[in-house]
Formats: structure tokens, C-alpha cells, sequence
């Protein structure tokens, strides 16, 4: 049987137009294993989407399009009328079927991806939102930053005309609270015009609807200083509700409409801007939004081959680039990007998850670079919020609960917007106590619990933590660092590496910064280090991290276990102010560290000497050292002028202490994680 002789043998109520009839043969010609999954479905009363690609559409029926695009309010309703006609014709045409039922509620989303709206004009940003944008097929990219309860609405009630027993819908217009507003004569199109004014409501013919509010915010990564992120409040219904947390990505297509404000005393009351949403579509997984072309690729791969035998300088050049107006500070630099980069995230048999993500807190007096260091990771992750402990909104860094027009919603902190991306937090000993206590779970188990004003959810934190802070009072290296910085020692243990930065007095360092700072305004003195830089500059650097990060998965070798197995048991035995550092999340951060580096040197496997790197910076971040005599300060170092040779010599002294250690029982766990 032909489509058209299908269609005319389903009934459909009234007299559909043409464009009904050409809304429902599309829908059946591209969509029907759609259509035939929901006349499969058992519940009759759900409302069930029906996903179509805008740009399929433009293709089979141009005008059709462009009205959808410029009055989607009227042909949005009734595509959801031509779905509804389309699976009864598809019902039918499953004789061999009697599990098909049929379904009253089937909403149209339309994804505008790949097709002519995916334009400036169509597609702005939340801050370019303007009236001209009114009434049209939006689509708004943004962070859900508050998420409000699920209620419940009434979405249309059909009337019949006392005069000519004329039955039509009518929808609330939410310009007006949701009120029902009927019309002045009665809109009957027949041969005879009925200009009766006298309505009866149909008894029993209310439909509601789930109803969710949500806010999004645009990306502050893509404001340039001083500019104030816009947000923009988004209706859900029906499918859609429920499918986001505070903290998402998403693309939203809808209808730009209007609402009253809420009525607050001695407040004016105005008409805000907001989306009705269409069509909604999660982006965390898409977080990563940074370019990597081939021939870039290709540059990356005769780098390494350039520094085939001395690939540590070669590791030492690209740090190099790593907040270059920074003298020197080679082990914060190089823990920057090991701790941007990360480790493999673990998954076991039984789904419990070992973090991938490393964390990294520098302690330093004044003066000593730690803000730089925040900021430029910042500008290298693709995904970042800075913030302080005590100047983060009210939702602190994790989240909270905020009463909005007499509702409870959950409104994320700093730590649920960099989900996926960088948290940089300055004056880290400086927060509120309720952040104090769910920092833990944020980043070890890399998600928030959250049990306020009723609403009961679980949020993602899968971020890496950058801290900064000062100590308290005089640095004193005899005590534990937990004294120190007033911070708890679980909290110091959930930190991969603690750099501790001292200005401590020193001449020879200090005559070497003082002319490094005086030489950066004169042109004509620049020197090697600053022409090796210029070969890594941000842009190239950001996609090499990203690069490396993704495409990268190394394991560890059975010599990079046994060393670090050895290292991990020679801890255990000298553990005094480290006890609560030398636990087993100190090996789980041997193992980031280590594949981290592998990374870092563009290595699919993890060697000795990434495992070695792995122990100096674990060392670096000790007050007491089991393998050197004495720990030097992070502040006063320096780049090597042969790597390669230095890290022989480092090798041979860790090795030699590692082999006083003969068992090594802790390799059978380590083979766990």
C-alpha cells in the first residue's frame, strides 16, 4: 500500500491543511523505526519525543522549514498534531503487531545541527539575546547554573461554542502567568462564519504537563576581561524535564518568549526574556572544544624526533612555556603540567572509580608566583573557573540551596561549573565551613552529595583542584604542614603535590632574578632560554596538553611497579610528619604522576624514568625526605643546563637507596589500582 493511500486511510480529526499532510508524510518517510518504537511502547498517557534533523527538513520541504523557523509556536503544534497522525498510520500498517497501542502525547525536537541555523543570527550568545530574536527558532549555548523542582502544569483545555457546537484548544500564554485567555468570537472556519461569543469548557479535556525552570549562564571563557556572564532562564516539559543537573553543558533550542517578573514590593515589575525549550542537548562529553589539526600533530612528532637522545631537554622546553614571565621555579612549572595533564582513570569489575584527575597546592609567602601559576593554568585548560575561598558567590565552591520567586533551587558552585575542566582557588585556607566539609568527597570521589531544602541529588565534580595559600604566620619547617596552613591533614592527603615556596634569603639567587626581571624591557637582550620558549607559545601549548592528555593512555611497566612498589614500602617504614600523606592514595599518586609524565614525553607506556620523575616530585612536596638528605626549596628551582645528565645522577642515588628494599608484597596491590 503507497504512503498516500495509508494516509488516507487513517482517520484524522477535522480537515488536516497541506502543510499537515506534508508535516506527517515526512515524519513517515525518514522517522518511521521512530514511530513504530513508540507505538510499540506499552503507556498510552506518556509523552514521547520524536527527535528530526532541521536540516532533513529544509532539505525535503524548504517553505515548511522556514515557517517552523519563523513562527514556531503555531507549526510546533502542529508537527506534535502530524506525529500523532503519522503513528496512527504506522500503527495500522502493523497488522502483524497486536502489542501497538496508541499514544495521544508525541512531541517534535528538532536538532538544528548541521543546518542553516547554525549561524550568528540564530545561534548567539546569551549576552546578544535581543528583541529582534523574539518569537523565532533560538538555539543558546550555555552552564546550568540553578535547576528547580519538577511541577506539574496545565498545558491546554479544548472549548466548544454554545452557538455551533464548535470545539477548539486553548493554551495558557505564559506572558500572563500561564492564564487562559479565550478568544473575543469564536474561531470556527466553516462556509458560515459563527461569530458566537458564548464558550463552554469541555469537561475532563485538561492535559498537564511536567514543567521544570532551569538557568543557564554563558561560558566565561568566551568574555573577555571585565565582561559580566548573562544568564537566561529555560522552561522544560515533558521528555525534557529532569535530564540535567547545575553543573551541565548544554545546547538548547526553543521559543524566545516573555514572562512577568515575580511581584516583589517596592520591586517594578517587568517582562524578562526566556526560552521555552524545544529541543535540549547535553555537551559535557564535548567539554574538550579545542582543535588539534593533523599538521600541527605532525609538528608535535618532529619535535620528539628532534630530541630523540636527549629527550628530557626536550621535556624542559616545552615547560619552558609554562608561565614564562616566572624566573626559573623548574619543579612548579613541571608539576603545573603534569597536574594539568593527569593520570588513566581506573575503573574496576565492580565500578568503583580510582580519579585520573591530579590535584596541586602551592604554599608560599607573598610575592612568590602563586597567583601567576593559577592564572596562566587557567588560560591553558579549556575549561576553567578561578575563584577564591572566600570570594565565590553563595553557593561557595561546591553547591547550595537559594529560594527563587518562592521555590528552592539548587544553585552550583565553583567546583560543579569546572566540572570536566581546571578549579583554581586562591587563598585555599580561606574557606567557608560548609565547603570545608564536602571538598573531601569533591576530590576524591569526584562528585557532590547534596540533601538541602528537600532536594536530594548527586552532582559531578570531575575536576582538577588547583590551590593556592599562604601559611600561617612564619613558615617553620620543623612542623608538619598541616600546622602550617591551618588546613586538615585528610584534606592535605587528597593533594597529589604540595609545593612549599620560602622566601628564604639567598644572593646568589636573588642577583640572578633581579637581572632576569631588568633584561625583559630591553629588546636587544634575549637570551636562549627566552628564544627556546618562543617555540611553545599558549596556543601551541594548550592543544599539546589537550593532545597528550586524550590521545595517551600509558600502563605502567613491570621496572616503573617494582620502583615504585620499593619507594611507595621505604615511605611506609620512615613515615613521621608524613603519616598522612604515606597512605595508599600517595601510591594511587605515584601512578597519576607517572603516567602523567609518560604523557608528557609523548609515550604510550610508563618507564623508569617516569616513575623516577614521579618519586622527585612526591619528594618535592615532603618536609622530611626518605631518599635525599635534605629537601631544597621549590622557589630556587632551576632549569638544568643538561637534564639528561642531572636526572643520571638522580637516578643512581634513588636506585641505590630503593635497593636497601627487598620486599616488595605492596606490587600485588599496586597490580589492583
Amino acid at each position: 500500500m503507497s504512503l498516500q493511500s495509508l494516509m488516507e486511510s487513517t482517520q484524522m480529526e477535522g480537515n488536516p491543511s497541506p502543510h499537515l499532510k506534508s508535516m506527517a508524510a515526512f515524519l513517515i518517510r525518514f522517522y518511521s523505526d521512530q514511530l513504530r518504537s513508540i507505538a510499540l511502547s506499552p503507556d498510552p498517557n506518556l509523552h514521547y519525543p520524536l527527535n528530526i534533523e532541521f536540516a532533513e527538513l529544509v532539505d525535503y520541504d524548504p517553505p515548511l522549514a522556514h515557517h517552523v523557523f519563523s513562527q514556531p509556536r503555531q507549526y510546533l503544534n502542529d508537527f506534535d498534531d502530524a506525529a500523532v497522525w503519522a503513528h496512527r498510520v504506522v500503527l495500522g500498517n502493523l497488522k502483524e503487531i497486536k502489542d501497538g497501542v496508541e499514544k495521544n502525547f508525541i512531541h517534535i525536537r528538532i536538532n538544528i545541527s548541521g543546518s542553516p541555523l547554525e549561524c550568528p543570527e540564530t545561534f548567539p550568545s546569551i549576552g546578544h539575546v535581543r528583541v529582534k530574536h523574539w518569537g523565532i527558532l533560538l538555539t543558546l549555548k550555555g552552564t546550568v547554573i540553578r535547576a528547580g523542582a519538577v511541577k506539574m502544569y496545565e498545558g491546554m483545555r479544548w472549548y466548544k461554542c454554545r452557538r455551533c457546537n464548535y470545539s477548539f484548544r486553548v493554551y495558557p500564554e505564559l506572558e500572563t502567568r500561564n492564564s487562559i485567555v479565550l478568544p473575543s468570537t469564536c474561531p470556527s472556519q466553516g462556509s458560515k462564519i459563527c461569530e458566537g461569543t458564548n464558550f463552554q469548557f469541555v469537561e475532563n479535556s485538561i492535559t498537564c504537563h511536567d514543567y521544570q525552570e532551569i538557568k543557564i549562564q554563558e561560558s566565561t571563557q568566551l568574555l573577555g576581561v571585565g565582561a559580566i556572564p548573562r544568564s537566561i532562564p529555560v522552561i522544560l516539559k515533558d521528555d525534557l524535564v529532569d535530564v540535567i543537573k547545575a553543573g551541565d553543558d548544554i545546547i538548547v533550542t526553543g521559543i524566545l518568549t516573555a514572562k512577568w517578573s515575580p511581584d516583589l514590593k517596592d520591586v517594578r515589575c517587568d517582562l524578562e526574556p526566556v526560552l521555552v525549550a524545544n529541543y535540549v542537548r547535553r555537551t559535557n562529553e564535548l567539554k574538550s572544544g579545542i582543535d588539534v589539526p593533523d599538521n600541527v600533530i605532525m609538528k608535535f612528532r618532529e619535535f620528539w624526533n628532534c630530541f630523540k637522545d636527549t629527550p628530557l631537554k626536550g621535556r624542559n622546553a616545552i615547560i619552558r612555556g609554562i608561565c614564562p614571565q616566572v624566573f626559573g621555579l623548574f619543579t612548579v612549572k613541571l608539576a603545573v603540567a603534569l597536574t594539568l595533564i593527569g593520570g588513566v582513570q581506573h575503573v574496576d569489575a565492580s565500578g568503583t572509580k580510582i580519579r585520573g584527575e591530579s590535584h596541586l597546592l602551592l604554599v608560599g609567602d607573598p610575592g612568590t608566583g602563586k597567583s601567576q601559576f593559577l592564572k596562566f593554568a587557567a588560560k591553558l585548560s579549556n575549561r576553567s573557573v578561578i575563584t577564591t575561598g572566600l570570594g565565590s558567590t553563595s553557593a561557595g565552591l561546591t553547591v547550595t540551596a537559594v529560594k527563587d520567586g518562592g521555590e528552592w533551587m539548587l544553585e552550583a558552585g565553583a567546583l560543579v561549573l569546572a566540572d570536566g575542566g581546571l578549579c583554581c582557588i586562591d587563598e585555599f585556607d580561606s574557606m567557608r565551613e560548609h565547603d570545608r566539609a564536602t571538598i573531601h568527597e569533591a576530590m576524591e570521589q569526584q562528585t557532590i552529595s547534596v540533601a538541602k531544602a528537600g532536594l536530594v541529588t548527586t552532582l559531578s565534580t570531575k575536576t582538577i583542584v588547583f590551590g593556592a595559600t599562604n601559611p600561617k604566620g612564619q613558615y617553620d619547617p620543623k612542623q608538619p604542614l598541616s600546622v602550617n596552613t591551618t588546613l586538615s591533614g585528610p584534606l592535605l592527603s587528597r593533594f597529589d603535590i604540595v609545593l612549599v615556596l620560602l622566601d628564604t634569603k639567598n644572593p646568589e639567587w636573588d642577583a640572578v632574578v633581579s637581572s632576569h626581571i631588568l633584561s625583559e624591557g630591553v629588546s636587544d637582550k634575549v637570551g636562549r632560554d627566552e628564544d627556546l620558549a618562543n617555540t611553545w607559545p599558549l596556543e601551541m601549548l594548550r592543544r599539546y596538553i589537550h593532545f597528550v592528555k586524550y590521545y595517551f593512555k600509558p600502563v605502567l611497566t613491570k621496572e616503573a611497579e617494582k620502583i615504585i612498589s620499593s619507594y611507595y614500602q621505604l615511605q611506609r617504614r620512615s613515615a613521621t610528619h608524613n603519616a598522612a600523606r604515606t597512605t595508599v592514595r600517595m601510591l594511587e599518586s605515584l601512578i597519576r604522576l607517572a603516567q602523567a609524565h609518560a604523557r608528557l614525553m609523548y609515550r604510550n607506556e610508563v618507564t623508569r624514568l617516569d616513575a623516577i620523575t614521579a618519586i622527585l616530585c612526591i619528594e618535592s612536596s615532603m618536609t622530611t625526605s626518605a631518599i635525599v638528605d635534605s629537601v631544597g626549596n621549590a622557589l630556587h628551582s632551576n632549569f638544568s643546563e643538561n637534564p639528561d645528565h642531572e636526572y643520571c645522577r638522580q637516578e643512581t642515588m634513588i636506585l641505590e637507596k630503593l635497593s636497601m628494599v627487598e620486599d616488595f608484597s605492596a606490587l600485588n596491590h599496586l597490580e589492583v589500582l
